[in-house]
This record gives C-alpha cells, sequence and structure tokens, in this order.
C-alpha cells in the first residue's frame, strides 16, 4: 500500500490541551526545545528515515519552521502532526500553511488534514497526493479546505509530509472555520450518550477463555442471534441508551454458565427484562406487510425449537413493536440507501481481543450480514450456518493469526469482491508475506501463466519469459495451493478468487527467494527467483501504455476508462466522429463516473438499466426494489456507430455498473468473461483489533430484476485468452471486440 494512502488510514489518539490558538509558528517550545502539542512520525521507523529538527535559520516568519529531511530507509514518508481535539462551530474547515522543499523526488512534499469522529475513524481526508510539492522551490502558501460536520468530529489532525526523497520545511500553520480565524469559532457542544458513557469494559472483556461444549456452543449460537436482534429492533438500544457492546459482556457469564436450554433461556430473558419494554408500535405490522425481495431471518429465535414461550413472546412483543426511528448503530445512506454503521469501537489495540472480544467480532459482524447485506440470499449457505461454523475458529483462536484467519475466512464466506480483510491485521500481513514476485500473472486455461515481467532490476527477464506456466511454487503444486488458500480468498465468483490469488497469496512470501517449477513448451525447470518488496514497484504495463482514447484505424475509435475523463468527451465527439465502431475496454476501474455522459453520448434515447434493492432501519433484514434507472439522451450529435464493451474479472462494481448503462442500448455487445459481481456502493465495518472491511450495500439488477451479485454484468459473447494468445503478444479479447464491430449485429 502506499505510503500516503497508508497515512489516510492510520488512527492517531491523543490528548492535548484545549486551546483556540494554535502553535502554528512553532514559537512555543517544550523542555525539550521542541514546538509544543506537535508530534513527530507515526512509528519509530518513521523518526530515523525522516528525523524533524526545528530550523532557526530558514524560516518563513518568526524564529523557526520545522524541517523533514530523508535520512534512511527505514520508512517511506515522514510526517509532523498536530491533533486538536475542541469541536467547533461551522460548515468547513481549511489548513493553511508555507512550504519549502529542496531536491525532494520519488515523491513529494504537502500538508494533510484528517478529521477522525468519536471512534477515531477518518470521516474526511486529504493530503495533497494529487497536487503535492517536488523539486527545489521556495516559499509559498498551500491550502485544503474540507466538509466539516461538527456533530460528527472529535477530534482534528493537522500537519505536513513528505514522501520520497528530499527536504521540506514547514511555517505558519493556520485553521479557518468558515473562512474566519479558528480563534474567533464557537465551541460545539456535544451531547454524549449513555452508550458513549458506559467504559466498563474498554479494555477487557473480563471473560479470557471458553472451552465449547456442545451445549455451550449452542448456548453462544443463540446468544449471538439473540444480541444481534435487540441491537437492531429495540428502541432503547437504538437512541444510544446502552453500550450494546458491554452489555454482550454483561450477558455472556450466565450464558456460559448455563447448562442446559433451560438455564440458558433464563439467563436471555432475565437479561431482557432489564430492558424497558417498547411501546407499542402503530405501523410496524403495515411496514412489515409490504411486498419484499428478502424478508428477515431471525436465526433460532422464533422457531419454537431452543426459545420457550415465555422469552418467546417477549421477543415477539419487541419484534412487531421494534424501532422505526433513526438507530444509534445504523443509518441508511442519504440519497443512496446502503447501510453506514455507526459508533462501533475498533478496539484497535487489542490486535489479539480475549475471548469475549473475538465473539463480539463474529456476533458483530454477523448481525450486520444478516439485517443489512442486500445480497444475503445469494451467499451460497444459509447465514445462520456460518455463525455455527465460525464460532470455534473465533473462540479458539490462539493468538493474533489465528484471529486475523478467522475473521478473514468469516469475511470470505459472504461471497463479496468488495468484502476483504483490507488493513488493520499485521499478523494477515505476515501470513501473506512482505515480498512478491516481479512479474504479472494471469490464470489461463486453468494454469498460471506469466504475463509481463515488470522493470527488470533482478536479471528475471534472463530466466522468464512472457508465457511461461508456473506449475509448483516452493515444492507444491499450484492446484493444491489453489485449494489451500480459497477459503481466505474474498470474491463473489471463481474467476475473480483466481485474479486475486497470485497477488495475495501465491507469489507472496516472507523469504528474499521463491522457488518455482515452470513448464515451458513442454520443457520444465526450476528457478529460485529473488523477490521485490511487496507493494513496490510492479506496475501493470498494460495500465502503463494505455491510452484514455484514440483511433485504432479510421473507422474504430477506443475509450479506455480507467484513464477517461468527461472533460475529453467534446474531443471525443469530434475525433470519432466518422468512424463506424468504438471499443471501450472496460478491463480496468474508471476514473470518472460515466453513466450520464459518456453513456449518453452513445444512446439516442432514453432506457432504463439498472435498479436496486434498499435495506432499512425500521423493518431490518428486509430488502425490496426502489425505482428503475434510466440513461441516454436523444440528440443530435448521439453516436451513431456500434460499441463493443470489453470486460473480465477486472471489471469490477463501477466498471460494472457503467457496463450496465452502456449495454443498455441496442448498439452496445459486451464481450468478454466474468466480471467480479460486485456492484452497488460500499458500506464500511470495523470490526475489534481495529480490522476494516466491507461490503457491498445496496443490490444491483438489470431492470428485469436479472442479477449482478457473484455472476457479473451480461456478457452476449464469452471469450478468454489464451496462452499461445500470450506467447505471441497478442490481445485476444480487443482482437475480437474489432471482429465484432467488423461483422456488425
Amino acid at each position: 500500500m502506499k505510503p500516503y494512502l497508508i497515512l489516510a488510514l492510520l488512527l492517531v489518539s491523543c490528548k492535548i490541551h484545549s486551546q483556540f490558538k494554535i502553535n502554528g509558528s512553532f514559537e512555543e517550545l517544550d523542555k525539550n526545545r521542541m514546538p509544543r502539542g506537535w508530534l513527530f512520525s507515526f512509528f519509530d521507523a518513521q523518526k530515523k528515515a525522516y528525523p524533524v529538527r526545528l530550523d532557526s535559520t530558514t524560516k518563513y516568519d518568526g524564529k523557526y519552521s520545522l524541517l523533514l529531511e530523508k535520512s534512511g530507509t527505514e520508512a517511506e514518508f515522514g510526517v509532523i502532526d498536530y491533533p486538536i481535539t475542541q469541536i467547533f462551530e461551522g460548515k468547513t474547515i481549511e489548513l493553511k500553511a508555507y512550504i519549502k522543499t529542496e531536491n525532494v523526488s520519488k515523491g513529494y512534499a504537502g500538508l494533510w488534514l484528517r478529521i477522525d469522529d468519536k471512534n477515531v475513524k477518518s470521516i474526511a481526508f486529504d493530503n495533497m497526493q494529487d497536487r503535492g510539492v517536488t523539486g527545489t522551490t521556495d516559499w509559498r502558501q498551500y491550502s485544503i479546505k474540507l466538509d466539516y460536520n461538527s456533530e460528527d468530529v472529535r477530534t482534528l489532525h493537522i500537519g505536513g509530509l513528505l514522501v520520497g526523497d528530499g527536504k521540506a520545511w514547514f511555517d505558519h500553520f493556520e485553521i479557518l472555520i468558515d473562512d474566519k480565524p479558528i480563534s474567533n469559532a464557537k465551541v460545539k457542544k456535544i451531547t454524549v450518550s449513555k452508550a458513549d458513557l458506559d467504559t466498563a469494559f474498554a479494555k477487557s472483556s473480563g471473560i479470557k477463555e471458553i472451552n465449547l461444549t456442545n451445549q455451550l456452543s449452542t448456548n453462544l449460537i443463540i446468544a449471538g442471534q439473540f444480541w444481534g436482534f435487540l441491537k437492531y429492533h429495540h428502541p432503547a438500544i437504538a437512541k444510544g441508551n446502552y453500550n450494546w457492546d458491554a452489555e454482550l459482556f454483561r450477558l455472556l457469564p450466565s450464558v456460559i454458565k448455563a447448562q442446559n436450554n433451560k438455564e440458558l433461556n433464563t439467563a436471555l430473558e432475565t437479561f431482557l427484562d432489564k430492558l424497558p419494554q417498547p411501546a407499542v408500535c402503530k405501523n410496524c405490522k403495515l411496514i412489515a406487510a409490504a411486498h419484499y425481495e428478502i424478508k428477515p431471518n431471525y436465526g433460532s429465535l422464533f422457531n419454537g425449537n431452543l426459545i420457550d414461550e415465555s422469552l418467546l413472546k417477549k421477543l415477539e412483543f419487541v419484534r412487531d413493536n421494534r424501532n422505526t426511528a433513526s438507530n444509534y448503530y445504523v443509518e441508511m445512506a442519504p440519497g443512496i440507501g446502503n447501510p453506514q454503521f455507526k459508533n462501533e469501537k475498533p478496539y484497535s489495540a487489542m490486535t489479539y481481543p480475549d475471548a469475549g472480544y473475538r465473539l463480539l467480532s463474529l456476533y458483530r459482524y454477523w448481525a450486520m450480514i444478516n439485517y443489512f447485506f442486500p445480497y444475503k440470499n445469494v451467499i451460497g449457505q444459509d447465514w445462520n450456518n456460518v455463525l455455527t461454523s465460525s464460532l470455534p475458529e473465533f473462540v479458539n483462536a490462539k493468538n493474533e493469526m489465528d484471529y486475523g484467519k478467522a475473521a478473514l475466512k468469516l469475511i470470505a464466506s459472504v461471497n463479496d469482491t468488495h468484502a476483504n480483510l483490507w488493513s488493520g491485521s499485521k499478523a494477515i500481513n505476515d501470513f501473506k508475506g512482505k515480498y512478491a514476485t516481479p512479474f504479472q500473472t494471469t490464470f489461463i486455461e486453468k494454469k498460471l501463466v506469466i504475463t509481463a515481467l515488470y522493470k527488470d532490476t533482478l536479471d528475471v527477464k534472463s530466466k522468464l519469459k512472457v508465457g511461461d506456466v508456473i506449475t509448483a511454487i516452493n515444492g507444491k503444486e499450484v492446484d493444491l495451493l489453489i485449494k489451500d488458500f480459497l477459503a481466505f480468498t474474498p470474491a463473489s465468483n471463481y474467476d475473480t478468487q483466481l485474479r486475486d490469488l497470485p497477488y495475495q497469496y501465491l507469489l507472496r512470501g516472507n523469504e528474499v527467494k521463491m522457488n518455482i517449477k515452470v513448464n515451458r513448451e513442454g520443457n520444465q525447470f526450476s528457478y529460485d527467483i529473488p523477490m521485490r518488496e511487496y507493494g513496490r514497484g510492479g506496475k501493470d504495463p498494460d495500465f502503463e501504455k494505455a491510452e484514455p482514447f484514440k483511433l485504432i484505424n479510421e473507422n474504430t475509435g477506443y475509450v479506455f476508462p480507467g484513464k477517461y475523463k468527461n472533460a475529453m468527451l467534446f474531443e471525443i465527439k469530434k475525433l470519432f466522429a466518422n468512424t463506424k465502431g468504438i471499443i471501450v475496454d472496460m478491463r480496468c476501474y474508471p476514473s470518472e463516473f460515466m453513466p450520464f455522459t459518456f453513456g449518453n453520448y452513445i444512446k439516442n434515447m432514453s432506457t432504463p438499466f439498472v435498479k436496486f434493492t434498499l435495506g432499512s432501519v425500521d423493518y431490518p433484514g428486509a430488502f425490496k426494489f426502489g425505482p428503475t434507472i434510466t440513461n441516454g439522451v436523444t440528440s443530435s450529435d448521439n453516436y451513431k456507430g456500434k460499441v463493443v464493451v470489453i470486460v473480465n474479472s477486472t471489471s469490477q462494481s463501477q466498471a460494472e455498473y457503467t457496463t450496465m448503462a452502456f449495454q443498455s442500448s441496442p448498439n452496445v455487445k459486451v464481450i468478454g468473461s466474468t466480471t467480479a459481481g460486485a456492484d452497488g456502493n460500499v458500506s464500511y465495518i470495523v470490526l475489534p483489533g481495529g480490522l476494516n472491511t466491507m461490503i457491498s450495500g445496496i443490490g444491483v439488477f438489470y431492470p428485469d430484476g436479472k442479477p449482478t451479485q457473484r455472476v457479473g454484468v451480461k456478457i452476449d459473447e464469452v471469450i478468454y485468452p489464451t496462452i499461445n494468445g500470450v506467447k505471441q503478444g497478442k490481445d485476444e479479447l480487443l482482437d475480437k471486440a474489432m471482429e465484432t464491430l467488423n461483422k456488425g449485429w
């Protein structure tokens, strides 16, 4: 991961004295003669690689500036950080400061501004990565401006950073709230919920280990369903009157002690009786009576098998008189409808959570999926069974690695390409490996084939060739390795798992060399390949050489959405005016939103192309269709020719949505192979230990109701590349697109 992206994800928590005037020119020094209130580096490696010095000779104003200088190899970027815990009334915030640079290369210097909520989660961020300062420059003022929603803000972080080589001086930091100095801003009074005040279990659940038996497993499965049901249904919890994490740890001891189902029922009912009885809901039955594509599934709570009559009636009363107002723990994104999970504490310091917190992790994720995942019906198995199968893996996890694997396997079980363990687990990063091979591979004809060799600094090109087939890695056959890692490879379909397996697992490791067995034209040989550091180098050559748009010949235009900008459309229209066809190469992620810009250009009428299923807070677990969305306009400059869209497993999310918008025109055909099958706006999830993941948050369907999740977009003609084609340097999908245009339809 790039250093400037790491910076966006790092969560820094610290306390400083409340103040209206920041120490922006570094005039106030502490006992170590460093600027008071400022922090330097996020971890020790940065301190070595990018030491910070108070400079009294090179400065913009006052007595001092701060100098960041690259002097070591331990890290790739350095920062200075000034946290502010006051909250102010306002709608916008702007950071201004002066920067001077010397020989900045292989990166940039810039300012950064991050806004965190009460769970130390970043809700707004900018670090100038797209407009940073390079080379040698004199003092100049730079600025960052962000929306400032003071209802959610709890901490501001301002600062400067240097990525790559060189020197950067920083001076005269200022903060403006609604274009006025922060010293003039009004302090915002924040109402603290009862849930926030309950910190009894902030550092430990008090449950260190659990020894599973058949009865205890039953107890914990039912308790998880019970806890998750109440979290999203009971009005008192929805109001934020209870820290529901803490309440779980108050419930668990009695659940663990229960020796039979009767004692379990007693424990759950006693716990429920401590909550206030909900008021009668006048419209809950009416809401439930509407038509839904998916209706709620409550597991074993209402099937009469394990819950006795007394507790059952009380749970039914909560269900039928549930919360229909806002919910402290979830809301549906305005104007979109995907769930936004709120007030979920990350417990980032618990890299290996205790047994209680590991159960919390399982229960939290299970309940989110059960009540707010729009594709729960196409996961491929009963979600209640996943709770059962995952329980021993979470309970018996012996260390950080085991916990990370349990979480990753649980995430993979939803079969959603958007769902992965995106950050937060050092152990999983170690499990995957810190080194990677210096070439690109793709599974072609069920074989792991080298498709590109990266810039050669390791003399690899003298040993390997494009088209070589890797048959074994470190002595183990590739087919067996696939089986080993499939359960830890979240994706909507097998094509996309194969897309991710080489870069995520197969061709990564913690040794500086990896032994591979290669088959070249029937001749087999072994090679100890030197590895490169994962995340450094390895740029996709096809992406690097791709142009945003061009003429392939006088009759055929070509567009690559990965580099296309809507501002280019006017020029594209002129260039393609006399062509007979356009190829849109959607084997990428679009750099801009195209359905109503380029999409309108290639359609000569308005037609529907998509509809969504949406969940709701007032009937958790239910999903129904919203209105159908159309695109296309009738205009004199609409494109009159044919369009072929190329897709494969790299076509994901927005690429799939854009393809749907394009193919709603009769002049468009789609060729290629199964796409990533993960469409819809994403919803972010955080689990104990600071594990970060997400899911597809809305259901995306064609107007006729056919799905895209897991199966991908509709394809008119399926075509995959061949090994022979790769060896010959052919792009067989592009060739097929040309052939399709020439034949017409």
